[in-house]
């Protein structure tokens, strides 16, 4: 990890808000008899494209161009959800432009970083806050854990990322179908006894969002979801009262917000 100088601006709450196919080897000597003409063709088209690439920024299949992004320019917590949401937006729509992936990109955030946001989201496969934020390299300070959970492991890196690399947000992202929600579910439905693994931690930390769900009377069919909502609220709250990420928010440097990612759907309900 490389530290940087806290360079966070100060949080404020006024801030403003053809078809494919084979072509047939007489179809393709009849505009290029030579196959060494071909193979120099090819060489040239394949040398101009890295080249464009690397100097211009990733064109997507919309034809749309993401510059890199200016790691000098520091955001506000609202212009860096703004960045999330709308990267979200393309995202849902299909059409990300897949920014900062430029072999130029690479080399410059070799030496440094300054992430514009950082984000705790599960480690299930399917949520990986890069592609479904449409982000890329030096973007996002990223930490994951099965159902969010956060250990000493989890809040120290959280706690250097803060301290260190200063992003304006913190987001702290849950999902439809956890299953490490739906397991700790199981586990308290069942009265199953402790495993005598590690997963034992995750369901004891989970179980309190279930707990809750209960007592505010959740019906069966969207227990699943207000109990995963519950359980971000309550990640939310333990790294407020954290003193370096806390600390971060009391002095509005920090704005620490919760979410909630649809699987199908690939949209994302900010609570």
């Amino acid at each position: 990890m490389t530290q940087v100088a806290d360079t966070a601006a100060p949080v404020t709450e006024d801030e403003d808000d053809e078809e494919s196919g084979t072509s047939s080897p007489s179809r393709i000597d009849a505009y290029l008899p030579n196959r060494r003409d071909a193979l120099y063709l090819l060489g040239g088209t394949l040398f101009g494209g890295l080249v464009g690439y690397e100097a211009a920024g990733f064109t997507s299949s919309q034809g749309a161009v993401a510059p890199d992004r200016v790691d000098s320019t520091v955001l506000t917590y609202k212009q860096a959800r703004a960045a999330l949401e709308e990267g979200n937006a393309r995202y849902v729509a299909g059409q990300p432009l897949r920014p900062d992936q430029t072999l130029g990109r690479r080399a410059a955030v070799a030496t440094e970083q300054h992430p514009f946001a950082a984000v705790l989201s599960c480690a299930d496969s399917r949520v990986a806050p890069e592609v479904l934020f449409d982000q890329g390299l030096g973007d996002l300070f990223v930490v994951r854990s099965a159902g969010q959970v956060v250990d000493r492991a989890v809040l120290g890196s959280l706690q250097y990322g803060v301290e260190h690399l200063a992003p304006p947000l913190l987001v702290v992202l849950g999902h439809s179908g956890c299953g490490a929600v739906k397991a700790t579910l199981e586990a308290v439905k069942t009265k199953a006894k402790a495993s005598g693994t590690a997963i034992d931690d995750l369901v004891t930390a989970i179980k309190p969002a279930i707990t809750e769900a209960e007592e505010i009377g959740t019906d069966e069919k969207s227990f699943l979801d207000v109990a995963t909502a519950l359980n971000v609220e309550r990640v939310l709250e333990h790294l407020k009262a954290d003193p370096v990420v806390g600390g971060a928010v009391a002095k509005r440097k920090l704005k620490v917000v919760g979410a909630v990612y649809d699987l199908a759907t690939g949209s994302l309900d900010w609570l």
